[in-house]
């Protein structure tokens, strides 16, 4: 978000009182969890009270962090605070509620709310996808539809917008007079009403009522054809049933047969044909996209289903998980493991009473996940632990195994990597993030939309289909193209994508695209040439550009830059230090030719670490972000964010004189067994890797490839293992990091992370997820 508020705005949107002397000119940015600061520049620090965490214990590590804003409605100590402003409410989310209302007055636009005891974030997701690329399109992140999330939803709410969608739950009586006055919704989508949060009513009618309560003002209201709502009830709302008749031929292209997603998408085509009634939108229905639910959901063996909530045991998250499973299993039995360490005692209280209102069929406390013995059959099974008690190993016990091989990325590594540099620079230095190559393996869009949230101030890309796939997901940032093509100039206007400049050629065709459209002030970014010899200007033609640049109004120079050929070389810093001064001669002939100002950067990831005098306005985060890097004090604080395993499919025993796969460049000279692991060289795991040269880890025991690397497989030496099919193999993990990997390639992390395919399913891994 980037607010843009003067602190007397704020001040009185958030209807409070400033109790300390220093107070800030402007507030761009709205903090409320301590763990996942990283950009504290304007930012304000909300310390909500929740049932189960009070925000003002955690004021001083916010403070730490560099947060000198925050509203409280607890007597706090300021005088421990000196260089920190603070603001009396009565109560901050209340507040932080206020400022959302507030904020959404400022758009004209038309925004849609959701609500349903289902399907909200089905219908939400699938109908942008329908729309996304006929209007743009802001949406609630994940599932904000709680009071603190539709708060942050609408904060997100910006002037390069058509439409908002925006999701809105309740629990208890009251709440949703609050999400209306918030939202303000112009339509509604009705998407189900179900017996989620049921227990919190007297009744039916009291629920059903406050579920409608977010309507009353609404223009239109898109409802479900399968709840049933009095003639009176339908009026008030100004209802319309979405029936399956209007859209038959529509239904049959959604690629998915289940009931409750021809219901979702029923939904989302009847308001698409609302808000965009054009042939276009109808073409996508056949690649809606198959939507992640929040929490991890597999096959179990015996019959079982198993919902993975083993990443936090966050009390306020726990409800949500039953409920999630008390709506999933229906009729199903409902059995919950829950991981708690010994000495847990106060924490097991709190949990029986959460679970006292779900009443599930049977409950387990475990303390080692590995000694858990009880056989479960044909029932929804809700695991829930922390990292810590490694309630994980259980799950992965408890699922059907199938052909897996899966990355893991760690998004709380990526937030705390990114904590790492930041506190390596000046508080105003900007940060743009590296997420070209799929964001090294990563996920583009995933990740794109994640560093959107942790307030980075730039993407950066390597041509314009990546800007535009990131464009589409979501993200609004501003996207840096740093090999734009002249065939994709077209798409770096319509999709507002700031092409890198680096020569007069390109930039004479940019200019013309530009001048066809009609468009003056586009920004580009100008790529000097300071030693790496390989794109951009030389330092001599600087006049030159500043002579097309002055007599051309169609762009703007939002920031110059280079490239540093060796900034990992710490022993003798002579060339970057070479390179660094010629960059500041370009920049300050660029500077005295134009009457604006633009920013700078040199420095890549290895930059920051070890000459960040040299940090200018902007730098740019790579391998850092993921992991990687080749600072022996930054590496000990940085966290891995990849995680590649898979599974067993198939022992072999093999004799003396059997040969293992093509070309037979293996033969066994005595009685041996192998493994046949579902991951090859079309997966990342290069052929190079293949007769010994490379191998995984099967528990802590390094298994080398025997014979060569398939296209599909590999075969590896578990000779010494009592080992079965289904059992987890690590490529990369724990045992063996990524730069090991690439050492056994021959390469680096670069490339590793780089060649890992689409093709590989990816789980992601969030706080609190």
């Amino acid at each position: 978000m980037k607010l843009n508020l003067p602190y007397v705005e704020f001040l009185k949107a958030v209807d409070g009182k400033t109790l300390t002397e220093h107070t800030p000119r402007l507030i761009d940015v709205v903090l409320y969890d301590s763990r996942r600061i990283t950009n504290t520049e304007n930012s304000v620090f909300f310390a909500i009270k929740g049932d189960f965490r009070d925000g003002h214990n955690f004021i001083a590590d916010a403070y730490e962090k560099g947060v000198r804003c925050f509203v409280i409605s607890d007597e706090v100590n300021t005088a421990e605070y000196n260089l920190a402003t603070f603001i009396k409410v009565h109560d901050a989310l209340g507040s932080l509620q206020s400022l959302a209302g507030f904020h959404r007055q400022k758009f004209s636009f038309p925004i849609i709310a959701i609500t349903g005891s289902s399907g909200k974030t089905s219908v939400k997701e699938w109908l942008y996808h329908l729309i996304g690329e006929d209007m743009r399109v802001i949406r609630s992140p994940k599932s904000y539809n709680s009071q603190l999330g539709v708060a942050l939803s609408l904060l997100e709410l910006n002037d390069k917008c058509d439409v908002a969608i925006i999701e809105a739950g309740i629990s208890q009586k009251g709440e949703m007079h609050k999400l209306e006055a918030m939202i303000g919704p112009t339509y509604g989508i009705f998407s189900s009403f179900g017996s989620a949060h049921a227990e919190n009513f007297w009744s039916g009618e009291e629920h059903l009522n406050e579920k409608l309560e977010l309507f009353k003002n609404c223009q239109k209201t898109f409802i479900s054809y399968d709840i049933r709502l009095t003639p009176e009830q339908e009026k008030t709302i100004r209802g319309e049933y979405i029936r399956p008749e209007r859209y038959k031929a529509l239904l049959e292209k959604i690629p998915y047969p289940d009931r409750i997603s021809k219901l979702n998408g029923l939904l989302a085509i009847g308001v698409a044909d609302f808000m965009a009634p054009n042939e276009n939108w109808t073409k996508r229905l056949s690649s809606l996209p198959k939507l992640a639910m929040r929490l991890e959901t597999f096959e179990g063996i015996n019959n079982n289903i198993i919902i993975n909530d083993t990443y936090s045991l966050d009390l306020d998250a726990f409800r949500y998980s039953l409920e999630f499973q008390k709506n999933f299993a229906d009729t199903q039995k409902r059995v919950v493991i829950i991981g708690v360490g010994k000495d847990d005692a106060a924490l097991k209280s709190k949990i029986n009473e959460i679970l006292s209102d779900f009443e599930p069929d049977a409950i387990y406390f475990v303390e080692d996940p590995l000694q858990f013995q009880v056989e479960i059959k044909d029932s929804v099974v809700l695991i829930k632990g922390t990292r810590k008690t490694s309630m994980e190993r259980l799950a992965n016990q408890l699922r059907l195994k199938k052909h897996t091989t899966y990355l893991e990325v760690d998004f709380r590594a990526i937030r705390n990597n990114l904590t790492v540099y930041r506190k390596m620079l000046k508080p105003e230095t900007k940060m743009l993030a590296m997420v070209k190559a799929q964001a090294y393996g990563t996920g583009l869009e995933k990740t794109g939309r994640f560093l959107q949230e942790q307030g980075v101030n730039y993407l950066g890309v390597a041509y314009v289909d990546e800007g535009v796939e990131l464009r589409k997901s979501g993200v609004s940032l501003p996207i840096l193209v740093m090999n734009a093509e002249m065939d994709g100039f077209e798409d770096c206007i319509k999709y507002e994508l700031e092409p890198a400049i680096y020569s007069f050629e390109q930039l004479d065709e940019f200019i013309k695209e530009a001048i066809f459209q009609g468009i003056q002030r586009f920004p580009v970014h100008l790529k000097l040439e300071t030693g790496m010899h390989r794109l951009g200007f030389e330092i001599s033609q600087v006049q030159k550009i500043l002579d097309v640049l002055n007599t051309q109004p169609e762009v703007i120079v939002k920031s110059v830059y280079t490239h540093l050929a060796e900034s990992d070389n710490r022993r003798d810093k002579r060339f970057t230090e070479h390179q660094i001064k010629l960059f500041k001669q370009g920049v300050n002939a660029l500077a005295d030719g134009l009457n604006y100002s633009f920013d700078k950067h040199v420095l890549n990831t290895e930059g920051i670490a070890n000459f960040s005098e040299a940090q200018f306005e902007m730098v740019r985060l790579g391998i850092g972000l993921y992991g990687v890097s080749e600072n022996p004090v930054v590496k000990r604080k940085l966290k891995p964010v990849i995680t590649w395993k898979s599974s067993i499919s198939q022992i072999k025993t093999l004799h003396k004189g059997d040969s293992v796969g093509y070309s037979r460049t293996f033969i066994s000279k005595e009685t041996m067994r192998i493994a046949v692991i579902p991951v090859g060289y079309a997966d990342g795991f290069r052929r190079s890797l293949g007769n010994g040269v490379g191998g995984v880890f099967i528990g802590d025991v390094y298994c080398p490839t025997v014979g060569r690397v398939c296209m599909d497989m590999i075969m590896v030496d578990v000779t010494s293992l009592e080992v079965d099919a289904g059992a987890e193999v690590e490529i990369i993990g724990e045992h063996q990091t990524v730069e090991k990997l690439a050492d056994s390639m021959g390469t680096i992390a670069y490339e590793v992370l780089t060649s890992l395919p689409k093709r590989v399913h990816r789980i992601y891994i969030e706080e609190g997820s």
